[in-house]
């Protein structure tokens, strides 16, 4: 078991959101959270490897032969188990607008300043460490308003530095509006893109639930743009980096990867489109020989189903909607969403700001709870 505390920072994303309620909730109570674990039927190592990682992204070495890799081999560390003994959970955010919300939502919250410089302390029920970042204008539950707009992104910035010098081990965040941000003037495509330009590294988002994992070639992109996006050497670098991090952040020895199609039928021989043939096959064709284990591409509409999924170990999609609904219809409310790639730690949410449950006490805490444990898991 490691013995010294890590810090986990935690933004609360849209502050007329219920992004506040669920971070102050899960401070006020805190009770042990259990381990995101790997889907079952995967071949998992005790102990995953966490290499560290430079800024700027992953260089990405490839395993020759996965298959081969032996645990003796890979010197890993100990993973921490469970709970919270652990961890400080730091929210960046304004100390006063959780306090509000805290008090709106009858709960006993103590906030604390928080001091880079002294010693970690672990997170206990009834208390919050916050590093503060000043609201803009003053919030409305429920009423958005473009004035926080800077905020939200300075709470974004603020963490990622952190886990960049690291202050912090990782970071979770709640949703944010991302119209709301754009109407300030502010271009900001989603949460995986603002941490992959900071970071200077390609992302790839993959939402988890302890039953599936699927990745996106593509993600916040109008459909008419996703062909034009998916070149051979995007596809590459996705899989690689999928590849890579499901052994190194997720402890999978050999991964088995199943790839989605782009077309209806998988293009049906190049009748129904012609990328599956002049861009992905190749690309998995090249990947395999040197030792991946790539299914595919298979048509999306068969993808998700027990015999396809049976020993797999994460389903690649083309693009957000082919394979999200799916994984959402079977584990909303327990789903991670992680940025792959990158040279930190960041989870999320699986879902949005949901204004009309802000300060009601309504929100549920399962996808957050679900976004810590799986953020512990990986440091």
């Amino acid at each position: 078991m490691i013995d010294f505390i890590q810090r986990l920072a935690i933004t609360p994303g849209e502050p007329a959101g219920i992004g506040p309620d669920l971070v102050v909730r899960l401070a006020a109570n805190l009770p042990n959270r259990p381990v995101l674990t790997n889907p079952p039927n995967c071949p998992v190592l005790t102990n995953p490897p966490n290499p560290p990682f430079p800024k700027g992204g992953l260089n990405l070495p490839l395993l020759q032969n996965p298959a081969l890799l032996k645990k003796e081999d890979l010197n890993l560390p100990p993973l921490k188990k469970g709970g919270w003994g652990g961890f400080q959970l730091v929210a960046v955010a304004d100390p006063d607008l959780l306090a509000a919300r805290a008090q709106r939502l009858g709960l006993a919250l103590e906030i604390l300043p928080f001091d880079p410089a002294a010693a970690p302390q672990p997170s206990v029920a009834g208390q919050l460490y916050v590093l503060p970042v000043k609201l803009r204008q003053p919030v409305i539950a429920g009423q958005l308003n473009s004035a926080n707009a800077d905020y939200v992104l300075e709470t974004l910035a603020r963490a990622c530095d952190g886990c960049l010098d690291g202050t912090f081990a990782g970071v979770v965040t709640a949703p944010v509006h991302k119209g709301v941000i754009n109407d300030a003037g502010l271009p900001f495509t989603g949460h995986t893109e603002f941490f992959a330009e900071r970071c200077a590294a390609q992302p790839v988002m993959l939402l988890a639930t302890p039953e599936l994992r699927v990745a996106l070639v593509t993600t916040h992109l109008p459909l008419v743009e996703v062909s034009r996006a998916i070149t051979a050497a995007h596809l590459t670098a996705v899989i690689r980096i999928l590849h890579r991090d499901l052994v190194h952040r997720f402890g999978v020895i050999a991964p088995r990867i199943v790839v989605c199609g782009l077309n209806p039928h998988a293009g049906e021989g190049g009748h129904l489109g012609r990328e599956e043939i002049d861009i992905i096959i190749p690309v998995l064709e090249t990947l395999r020989a040197e030792g991946m284990q790539l299914i595919g591409p298979l048509p999306a509409d068969t993808v998700f189903v027990p015999t396809r999924l049976a020993g797999a170990d994460a389903v690649l999609a083309m693009y957000h909607d082919q394979g999200l609904p799916v994984l959402k219809h079977l584990g909303f409310g327990r789903a991670v969403n992680v940025t792959l790639g990158l040279p930190i730690i960041r989870t999320s949410v699986d879902h949005g700001t949901a204004l009309e449950l802000a300060g009601t006490n309504r929100a549920d805490l399962g996808s957050l709870n679900a976004a810590v444990a799986l953020a512990q898991s990986l440091v």
